[in-house]
């Protein structure tokens, strides 16, 4: 019988499985489009598709209950601010997952996690603009 095996496992224990989504939601929310594993992307999909309503609900609870799972205040303020502007009209399916063909050095099955309506400038941009920001400080010196 197959009672309890609802979720992938991910050879994981529950902490770093925890972690490992609360990451990945955060790099999600932020590049609004990330490569992983198969498994990985679409255990991710609802993991963040209900962090999404919970953004859409804006409230104060529903914003403790989003930053409790992920940590991080800037994903959580895009969250409640963008994102949940964007997909006011929409009722789910906020993400995609398309495969990727398979990674060179053990062939594990690769895909791309993205937002349905993302915004192409944001990936990367915080990086981008950290680079910049450095190189700026580099010539103060």
């Amino acid at each position: 019988m197959r009672h309890g095996n609802g979720y992938r496992k991910l050879n994981r224990t529950h902490e770093h499985r925890k972690s490992m989504l609360a990451n990945m939601a955060c790099s999600l929310i932020e590049h609004e489009q990330i490569k992983t594993t198969l498994p990985k992307a679409k255990e991710l999909r609802p993991y963040v598709e209900k962090l999404i309503t919970l953004g859409k609900r804006g409230d104060l609870h529903a914003r403790r209950l989003a930053a409790s799972q992920i940590k991080q205040d800037a994903a959580v303020s895009k969250l409640f601010g963008s994102l949940a502007e964007r997909y006011a009209a929409r009722q789910g399916g906020y993400l995609r997952v398309l495969k990727a063909g398979f990674r060179y050095g053990d062939m594990a099955p690769m895909a791309i996690i993205e937002f349905v309506e993302r915004d192409r400038d944001a990936k990367g941009a915080a990086d981008k603009a950290r680079v910049a920001a450095e190189e700026v400080a580099g010539e103060d010196e």
